[in-house]
């Protein structure tokens, strides 16, 4: 076997898998369609062919891959202009309780068997169904809850509440290096750094693993720890 050529072509095709992944579009697999799902299968088994089968020029599968990848991004485009065209290749959503009542016809539609709605309700926290007042299958395979409204959580708007917008945490220390670019974001220097860190105890900022800064302008700083926690908790 040619090792040198099968090395090469490795890498081609990681390289055309990545190029031809980011054109598709950057997607969890919870949120592939069927289709979609079924073109990254056989782009990538295209991508192994072009690897390791020295019998078949590289071109024939690249060709095959990039054309997959042209009629994926294609059917996008024309699915996002047509609600018609959207529903046929990507599905619709399928109401399979609602306001007490499961709906067996859309049970069946979906091949979805009672036993495996029960565990989605249990892995969603439901584990009494008379909690749920809507169960939607969306079209890519998971299901959505609307919990009834006496067992949904409180929300702030429930207590008349009224709190102050919150914002993400930015990352300011990654591996003992300041990001520079975040800790310009949060309107801090590095001397406002360095200040934050000693009323914490800490005097090098090399020994902090992890530092964030919240909309309260609040630094939270973790050292570096090498100690190994070995209890497992869930034992």
């Amino acid at each position: 076997m040619n090792i040198p050529r099968v090395i090469i072509l490795t890498l081609v095709s990681e390289i055309a898998l990545f190029i031809l992944a980011k054109l598709i579009g950057n997607r969890q697999i919870s949120q592939l369609s069927l289709f979609d799902y079924i073109t990254g299968i056989t782009i990538g088994s295209m991508a192994a062919q072009m690897a390791t089968d020295l019998d078949v020029h590289y071109s024939h599968p690249l060709t095959a891959m990039t054309i997959y990848a042209l009629v994926s991004v294609g059917i996008s485009v024309v699915a996002s202009k047509s609600i018609k065209i959207r529903r046929f290749v990507f599905g619709n959503s399928l109401v399979l309780m609602d306001n007490g009542e499961l709906y067996r016809k859309n049970f069946k539609t979906a091949k979805l068997d009672l036993n495996e709605f029960l565990l989605q309700c249990r892995t969603s926290g439901f584990f009494n169904i008379n909690d749920i007042q809507t169960a939607i299958l969306e079209s890519n395979g998971k299901i959505s809850f609307l919990p009834k409204t006496a067992k949904r959580p409180a929300t702030p708007s429930d207590l008349n509440l009224r709190p102050d917008i919150e914002k993400v945490s930015v990352n300011v220390i990654l591996d003992g290096r300041v990001v520079q670019e975040n800790l310009n974001y949060t309107g801090n220097d590095v001397m406002w750094l360095q200040k934050e860190l000693a009323s914490q105890n800490i005097n090098k900022i090399e020994d902090v693993f992890l530092a964030t800064c919240d909309s309260s302008n609040k630094l939270s700083a973790y050292t570096m720890n090498d100690i190994s926690n070995s209890h497992d908790l869930f034992d």
